[in-house]
């Protein structure tokens, strides 16, 4: 049995007017494809584009990160078992903020759990992301629904780049501190940004997944409730359980590479390396991330986390580049706080070598002013690549200069 699938724009009110009938059946499938005209008024709210399975509500692009085109199809059941399950490891069903764009999982997901809780989330204005804007979208939350119970949950979902900047501004701060949680995924987030925004009373809470696995579904590195997290023998994390998607949209040569079977368990095998303690997952980083220098692994987020416990460096991006003595050697870009001088090389490496042994540390630093990235919050390694090349490298007497 298959069902309609419509193009949808990227607009969060046509959405929501959408994803009732998509998720209990009664509607066509949905893709929300960025560009996409905004239909005229009383005319059909999609645009037909092809048919999937009956059970598929949402067809959703991933971020791309390999540069290989894909869409995961996710099911009404899978993005049900999210929505509850992200109920009950928070406060229940409650009232959203959206402030990440809808044509991302993230972004769809507080649609969904808004559908699920009967409620409707009031949206950050399309455009930069600033701490004002934020601000005014929290007191239209105050006002979305009068009617509603006072002690009725509050959420929002975030990546680390938009904390920064709530933590920059008091005001945006004190409207942050009103939620009962903050989902903050889409990235790795430092441990010093988590304890900033922890001591400033934020209740923030980790989020790990991708657009396969319904977006976030290991919170605080705790699987939600359904999720199973394994490690495949290379370290690799597999994802599995209730959240999983049904494949990819006319992809299945993907669906034969990307999905392995574990005792009897479907599993999606991720590009991250983790580790397991006791049930409790960590993230180490992306398997084709790993920097091999001089016949050592070095995984950029760990150099990265040591990198920003220096005083003066805000935020740091770790990557490989050709070097013909190591093989590759380790390069990182830096933001620094406001005001602060760039810190020396040599002061980097022997901190990095402190903390982690002298293959981390890194052999080339670039300041910049903030980092290169891609989708919502993620950080853009081949253009960090390309930068920190092309600076050590300049083809002309202007390039990166």
């Amino acid at each position: 049995m298959t069902r309609p699938l419509h193009d949808v724009a990227a607009r969060a009110d046509l959405l929501l007017d959408l994803l009732g009938a998509a998720l209990d059946g009664t509607g066509p499938a949905l893709r929300v494809v960025p560009g996409t005209p905004t239909p005229p008024a009383g005319g059909p709210a999609g645009t037909p584009t092809g048919e999937v399975a009956d059970d598929v509500a949402l067809v959703v692009a991933t971020s791309g990160s390999t540069g290989e085109p894909r869409e995961a199809l996710l099911t009404a059941t899978a993005l049900r078992a999210s929505g509850r399950a992200t109920e009950r490891r928070t406060s229940g069903p409650g009232r959203w903020l959206l402030a990440l764009p809808v044509d991302h999982v993230a972004g769809l997901q507080v649609l969904v759990r808004s559908v699920l809780a009967g409620t409707r989330p009031v949206a950050v204005p399309d455009g930069p992301f600033t701490p004002e804007a934020f601000t005014a979208a929290v007191g239209a939350l105050d006002e979305a629904d009068p009617a509603a119970p006072v002690d009725v949950p509050r959420y929002t979902s975030l990546v680390p780049t938009q904390l920064v900047r709530l933590l920059d501004d008091a005001t945006a701060t004190a409207a942050a501190r009103t939620f009962d949680a903050i989902l903050l995924g889409g990235a790795a987030a430092p441990a010093a940004l988590l304890a900033r925004a922890r001591e400033a009373g934020l209740r923030v809470v980790t989020t790990y997944g991708m657009t396969e696995t319904c977006g976030g579904c290991v919170y605080d590195g705790e699987p939600l409730d359904g999720v199973r997290v394994l490690l495949d023998d290379d370290g690799r994390v597999l994802l599995g359980g209730d959240v999983l998607t049904a494949g990819y949209r006319d992809r299945p040569d993907l669906d034969a590479t990307t999905f392995v079977e574990r005792d009897g368990t479907r599993f999606l095998r991720t590009s991250d390396l983790g580790r397991l303690d006791d049930g409790r997952l960590t993230v180490l980083g992306r398997a084709d991330d790993v920097v091999v220098t001089g016949g050592v692994n070095v995984a950029p987020a760990a150099v990265e986390a040591a990198l920003v416990t220096l005083p003066g460096i805000a935020d740091a991006l770790v990557v490989g580049v050709p070097d013909d003595e190591w093989g590759q050697c380790v390069a990182c870009l830096v933001v620094l706080d406001p005001g602060t001088p760039a810190p020396a090389l040599d002061d980097v490496r022997a901190h990095v070598t402190r903390t982690l042994g002298a293959p981390h540390a890194p052999r080339h630093l670039i300041v910049v002013d903030a980092l290169p990235l891609r989708g919502p919050g993620k950080p853009d390694r081949r253009t960090a690549r390309a930068l920190v090349e092309a600076r050590l490298h300049p083809t002309s007497p202007g390039s990166a200069a």
